[in-house]
């Protein structure tokens, strides 16, 4: 059974697995291929002309995962966007070794594109604190700052990939949208923890382990959303909300 840890390092790596290299074969195609990848899309990967030769160079991208500190909280519902975080950073060899802006913070890129990746350290509801600051700093344009967070709305295990929206009742999100004036024009990955079951308050409910079976499906889910990540600032935002809004419903028809 693979286990993913939520520690800012030594995180477990997820090698990709049979049905999902047979489904799109993403992951190594993406690596191979990451020099040709264009960027072009309707959220594509930005560029700015470089100063001092003229060349085009690559804004980044932000991408926070939500989640709250400490011990008591590893491995719970309500942290599968820090797990996600920690899939990509061990992926790309981003370190999570610094904190910025009241959250464990890392640099790197993914191809040629600079990655900024951040896990705030602010407890859930006040994780707008932590990423307003971050994006004001950065001057990342909204359009580049994706935010991976749980869905109660969402099967468990479901990921879907939205350009904008509102909290849905998301306490963290609630507070980056706050803290950004009420915009909500960025795009945001959410992964779904699936509904309390019986009566069972929703509170308690995002604050339980995985048992093992969920355990396997979400590390599966991990490795789609790692993908997905990947196309989007590689290759833009329309063909990362195929692959994780359209072809996994195809899949998980079959």
């Amino acid at each position: 059974m693979l286990r993913v840890s939520v520690a800012t390092s030594g995180v477990a790596r997820l090698p990709l697995s049979s049905p999902l290299r047979s489904c799109l074969g993403l992951s190594r195609g993406i690596r191979e291929r990451m020099p040709l990848l264009s960027a072009a899309s309707s959220i594509a990967t930005s560029s700015a002309p470089d100063v001092a030769g003229g060349a085009q160079r690559k804004l980044p991208w932000l991408i926070v995962g939500l989640g709250n500190p400490g011990k008591l909280y590893q491995g719970t519902r309500h942290n599968v966007g820090f797990e996600m975080i920690d899939v990509i950073a061990e992926a790309e060899g981003i370190p999570l070794s610094k904190m910025q802006f009241k959250a464990l913070f890392g640099k790197g890129q993914i191809g040629d594109v600079p990655i900024l990746l951040a896990k705030p350290q602010t407890f859930m509801n006040a994780s707008g604190e932590s990423v307003g600051p971050l994006i004001s700093y950065y001057k990342i344009p909204l359009n580049q700052v994706l935010v991976i967070y749980d869905d109660l709305d969402l099967p468990f295990a479901k990921l879907r990939l939205l350009p904008k929206g509102g909290h849905g009742g998301h306490n963290g999100m609630r507070s980056i949208i706050k803290h950004l004036k009420e915009n909500r024009e960025f795009p945001r990955l959410r992964i779904g923890i699936g509904r309390p079951p019986g009566k069972m308050d929703s509170a308690n409910f995002v604050l339980r382990q995985f048992n093992r079976q969920e355990r396997e499906e979400l590390d599966f889910a991990f490795q789609r959303g790692l993908d997905a990540v990947r196309l989007l600032v590689l290759e833009g935002f329309n063909k990362s909300a195929t692959f994780v809004n359209t072809s996994q419903s195809q899949m998980l028809n079959k």
